[in-house]
C-alpha cells in the first residue's frame, strides 16, 4: 500500500474481560474486525483468584482462557477499537462479557515488528497477498500488494481468504460489483484484478475509505470509494464481509443491491450463525454455506 504507516501515537488497545468459555470465540471475532493482535491473559493475576494455565512443553495451553480472562487488542486506529466495541455489543456471543476501555498505546517501532510477523498469503496457488516487502513467489500470476496491520483488512484472516477464494473461483469478467464494509479494499481489488467493469467499495468509516483508495491506486485498479451512499443501482455481485448481526440488519439493503441473475457474497459468519442469517435473508433470496474455514463460514445466494 501507499499510505504512510500510522503514527505509534494512534495505535490503540480495546480492553475485554470475558469468561473462559467466550475467550476462543471473542478472540476470532476480533482478528476478524481487524485487530493487529489479541492477547489473553488472567484478569485475577497477582490476586488470590490467580489460576495457572500452562501446558505441555511444545504443546497449547489445556484451555483457551482463564475463568475470568482479559483480552487484550491491538488496533492500528482509535475508531476502529470503538467501532469493534460497538459491533461486539450487539453479537449473542458477547453476553458475560464486558468492555473496559479504549486506552492508547505506548510509542514502540510497531511497523518493524509487523514486518516480522507477516509473510506472503496464498489464496488460490496462482493468486497471493504479498506486503510491499516481500517478493512474490514464483507461481503467483495475481498478486495483491497490501501491507499487513496498517489497514483494515489483510487476507490473514478465515473470512477474507475465502471471499478472495470466491472470487478467483467466480471471476466477474465485465462486471459491475459492490464491496459493502470494504475496509482496506481487498475484496475490490481481488474483483478488479479478476475483471471487474466498475467496481464501488464503500464503509461508514472514512479512514477504510482512503485506505481502500490508496490501496487501489497501488495495485492499479480503478474503482470508486466512499460512504455508503455511495453504493446506488444494481450489481452483478454483491461482497460484505462484516459480522452476523449487522448482516442482519443490512438484509433488504444488500438484497436490494443485487441485480437479477447476480450473486450476494457474504463473510464474517460463524458457523452456528448460518440458520439465523437463513432467516433472516429468506424474503430476498436463499443463503446458502458454500465455504468453510477454522469455524467461519461463507454464505452466498444468486438472485
Amino acid at each position: 500500500m501507499t499510505a504512510e504507516p500510522a503514527p505509534a501515537a494512534r495505535l490503540t488497545e480495546l480492553v475485554l474481560l470475558a469468561p473462559e468459555d467466550q475467550v476462543e470465540t471473542l478472540a476470532e471475532a476480533l482478528e476478524a474486525l481487524d485487530a493487529l493482535s489479541v492477547s489473553v491473559e488472567d484478569a485475577d493475576a497477582e490476586t488470590p483468584a490467580e489460576r495457572a494455565l500452562f501446558g505441555e512443553p511444545g504443546m497449547p495451553a489445556p484451555k483457551a482462557g482463564w475463568q475470568r480472562s482479559r483480552l487484550v487488542a491491538l488496533f492500528a486506529e482509535v475508531s476502529q477499537a470503538h467501532e469493534a466495541a460497538a459491533l461486539l455489543r450487539l453479537q449473542d456471543f458477547f453476553q458475560g462479557c464486558e468492555v473496559v476501555g479504549v486506552r492508547a498505546v505506548a510509542d514502540e517501532d510497531w511497523v518493524r515488528l509487523t514486518q516480522s510477523q507477516f509473510a506472503p498469503v496464498d489464496i488460490t496457488p496462482t493468486f497471493w497477498i504479498v506486503p510491499s516487502w516481500h517478493e512474490p513467489p514464483p507461481q503467483a500470476r495475481q498478486i495483491i500488494r497490501l501491507d499487513p496491520g496498517l489497514a483494515f483488512g489483510t487476507g490473514t484472516h478465515p473470512t477474507t481468504r475465502m471471499c478472495l477464494r470466491w472470487i478467483a473461483q467466480h471471476p466477474p469478467l465485465g462486471q459491475r460489483v459492490l464491496d459493502y464494509g470494504c475496509g482496506s479494499g481487498i475484496l475490490a481489488i481481488g474483483a478488479g484484478l479478476f475483471g471487474a467493469r466498475e467496481i464501488v467499495a464503500v464503509d461508514i468509516d472514512p479512514a477504510a475509505v482512503e485506505s481502500t483508495r490508496l490501496n487501489a491506486q497501488h495495485n492499479q485498479v480503478p474503482l470508486q470509494a466512499g460512504l455508503p451512499e455511495a453504493a446506488t443501482g444494481a450489481f452483478d455481485v454483491v461482497l460484505a464481509n462484516i459480522l452476523a448481526s449487522p448482516l442482519k440488519v443490512l438484509a433488504p439493503l444488500l438484497c436490494g443491491h443485487v441485480r437479477p441473475g447476480g450473486h450476494l457474497v457474504l463473510a464474517g459468519i460463524l458457523e452456528r450463525q448460518a440458520e439465523e442469517l437463513q432467516q433472516a435473508y429468506a424474503p430476498w433470496l436463499r443463503l446458502q454455506v458454500t465455504d468453510a474455514e477454522d469455524g467461519w463460514i461463507l454464505m452466498t445466494a444468486s438472485a
